[in-house]
C-alpha cells in the first residue's frame, strides 16, 4: 500500500517569517523616522522651540482654568458638607423631651447626623458672638429656644428642600430654616466656568492644530521634490505620510512640556500671595497643580493635537502634489 504524504509545515513556517520580517522592517522605519523627525527640528531649534511655544501658550490658559474648576469643586465638596438645617423646638419644651425629638429626627430618611443645642447653650453661644454677656444677663427669662442641627445625607437643594418639609411635619418642631441660595449660585457658577473651559479649550485646540498644520505644511513644501521622487518608485502616501506626523507628535510633546513648565512657574510664584490672602480671610488655600494624572493628560492631549494637526496638513497637501 502506498503512504500518503502529510503536509509539510514548511510553508506555515516560511509565512510566520516572512510576517516576523515585515514586522521588524515596519517598526524599523518608524523607530527611523521618529528618529529623523526629531533631529530634523533640532536643526532648527529657534524655529522649533517658537512653534512649540506658541502650542504651549495656547495649552496654558484651558489647563489653568481646569486647574481653578478643579480646586473649586474640592471647595464645593466642602461647602456641602457644610450645609445644615437647624430645626427650632417649640418654646417651653425641656430638655427630655428636646432629646427625644432629637432621635426622632435622626429617625427620618435623609438626616446624616444631629446636634442638640439647649436653650442655655444656644444663650451662651449667642452671648459670645455678640459680646453682650452683661446686657444680656439681665433679662428674666431664656427667650431662645432650643434647636437640633440636622446635617442632611444628600447636599442636592431639593432633596433639602423635602427632608426640610419632612422636619417640620415631627411633633415639637416650631420651625426649620435653610439657606440654599449660596449653594445654588455656587453651583451655577461651577456649571458657567465648565462651560466656559470647555469653549476655551475647544478655541485653543483648534488653535494647536493650525499652529501645527501650518508648520507641517511649510515643511511638506519644502520637501516636495523629494516627495514627488519617492512616490515616482512606488512610495505609499502612508510611507510619505509617517515623518510629518512624527514631526507633529514632537511639536505636540514639546509644547506640551512648555506648557506643563508655565503652569509649574505660575503656581510657584502665586501660590505664596494666594495663601497670604487666604490667610488674612482666615482660611487656609493652596493652589492646585497638575500631579501625575493631569500632567499624563496635559501631555497626551498636546501629542494628539500635534499628531492631528500634521495628519490633516499632510494628508491636505499630499493629494495636491502629482509627480512629474
Amino acid at each position: 500500500m502506498s503512504r500518503e504524504a502529510s503536509p509539510s509545515p514548511r510553508g506555515a513556517r516560511t509565512h510566520r517569517s516572512a510576517g516576523g520580517v515585515r514586522w521588524r522592517a515596519w517598526a524599523r522605519h518608524h523607530r527611523a523616522m521618529a528618529l529623523d523627525s526629531a533631529r530634523r527640528l533640532l536643526r532648527r531649534p529657534l524655529g522649533s522651540l517658537l512653534t512649540m511655544l506658541a502650542i504651549a501658550i495656547a495649552l496654558v490658559l484651558p489647563a489653568g482654568l481646569w486647574l481653578t474648576l478643579d480646586s473649586a469643586r474640592l471647595l464645593d465638596a466642602e461647602l456641602e458638607e457644610s450645609a445644615t438645617l437647624t430645626a427650632y423646638l417649640a418654646t417651653g419644651v425641656g430638655e427630655g423631651e428636646a432629646g427625644r425629638i432629637e432621635e426622632a429626627l435622626a429617625a427620618q430618611a435623609g438626616v446624616a447626623g444631629t446636634r442638640l443645642i439647649t436653650a442655655a447653650e444656644g444663650m451662651a453661644e449667642f452671648q459670645q458672638a455678640l459680646g453682650l454677656r452683661d446686657a444680656l444677663a439681665r433679662l428674666e427669662g431664656n427667650p431662645l429656644p432650643a434647636s437640633v442641627v440636622v446635617s442632611p445625607a444628600d447636599p442636592d437643594p431639593e432633596a433639602v428642600r423635602r427632608l426640610a418639609e419632612a422636619l417640620e411635619a415631627v411633633p415639637g418642631v416650631d420651625e426649620v430654616r435653610l439657606d440654599l441660595a449660596w449653594l445654588e449660585r455656587l453651583r451655577h457658577l461651577a456649571e458657567l466656568g465648565q462651560r466656559v473651559t470647555l469653549a476655551l479649550g475647544v478655541l485653543f485646540g483648534l488653535g494647536v492644530l493650525l499652529v501645527v498644520g501650518n508648520t507641517i505644511r511649510l515643511a511638506v513644501e519644502n520637501r516636495r521634490q523629494e516627495i514627488e521622487v519617492v512616490t515616482l518608485i512606488g512610495a505609499t502616501h502612508a510611507f510619505v505620510r509617517r515623518p510629518f506626523l512624527y514631526s507633529g507628535a514632537w511639536f505636540g510633546l514639546g509644547g506640551g512640556l512648555l506648557a506643563w513648565g508655565l503652569l509649574t512657574l505660575g503656581s510657584d510664584w502665586l501660590s505664596a500671595p494666594v495663601s497670604a490672602l487666604a490667610a488674612s480671610y482666615g482660611a487656609s488655600f493652596h493652589l492646585p497643580r497638575l500631579g501625575p494624572e493631569g500632567s499624563t493628560i496635559l501631555l497626551a492631549c498636546s501629542t494628539l493635537l500635534g499628531w492631528l494637526g500634521a495628519w490633516i496638513a499632510v494628508n491636505r497637501h499630499l493629494a495636491e502634489i502629482r509627480p512629474r
